[in-house]
């Protein structure tokens, strides 16, 4: 990478990192998003590096762990873990075949997740049944396993459960981790973990660090919404140039 191609990577951190304090996801799918349609670094590179700042990131927020009914959360985690499992597998064939198509169908699901973002959903008198936590596992640990990015699906369904705030970030931090680290696993094992992720990594942890330890002291003044709207504009601008950006060259 040149240079300015670090410059712009660190910058893509920054609005990413900026996004996931605001919002409580977006991370991942901003960082490949803006890196994807910049042309940075490759996608598998910019994902494996999403992994150990996610793993990173949740070691230093776990606090406990969830008080969802025991059951539930390894319901949960077993499902997102399979899901994570079959991203990754099928990210290593359409990486390999279809570079194309990977981006596409990363720039509609950036595109879906920020509608998600800034859509109310109506929150649930009783929890949701088994099946439906199952279900949005499941998606989140193959869009976690392709992108690295497993947060909005179970974001919205645990959102909208009759949960404690704590309950629900608690829940998510612990998922996510597990995901993370599932998810180097298997690209360590598999020998797809390229040294250039873990250089970006290393540059971006100080970055991340700093930015979450300033945001939580020095909060901005500005409304959830307004934030979320912002956020939505970015996600949105990112997944349609990323498709774009594939029509036009086709």
């Amino acid at each position: 990478m040149e240079l300015w191609q670090h410059f712009g990577f660190m910058l893509c951190v920054v609005v990413a990192t900026f996004a996931q304090n605001a919002t409580g996801f977006a991370f991942g799918l901003l960082l490949l998003g803006l890196t994807g349609m910049l042309g940075l670094a490759p996608m598998e590179t910019v994902a494996n590096v999403s992994s150990i700042l996610t793993l990173a990131n949740a070691l230093v927020m776990v606090r406990k762990w969830p008080e969802l009914p025991r059951r539930l959360v390894l319901l949960v985690l077993t499902c997102s873990l399979v899901g994570v499992v079959g991203g990754v597998q099928l990210l290593s064939l359409l990486g390999t075949h279809e570079r194309d198509l990977l981006e596409i169908i990363l720039g509609i699901t950036i595109i879906v997740c920020s509608f998600m973002l800034v859509l109310q959903s109506q929150g649930r008198q009783q929890m949701s049944g088994r099946v439906g936590f199952a279900f949005y596992a499941s998606v989140s640990g193959v869009m976690g396993g392709l992108f690295s990015s497993a947060g909005p699906p179970l974001v919205y369904q645990l959102y909208r459960q009759p949960l404690a705030v704590q309950v629900i970030r608690d829940t998510l931090i612990v998922v996510f981790a597990v995901n993370a680290l599932m998810r180097l696993s298997v690209v360590v094992a598999t020998h797809r973990f390229e040294l250039q992720a873990g250089y970006l990594a290393l540059e971006a942890l100080p970055i991340v660090f700093l930015l979450t330890w300033w945001m939580r002291r020095h909060p901005l003044a500005i409304s959830p919404r307004v934030l979320r709207l912002a956020v939505f504009g970015l996600l949105l601008l990112a997944g349609a140039s990323l498709i774009g950006k594939v029509l036009v060259a086709a």
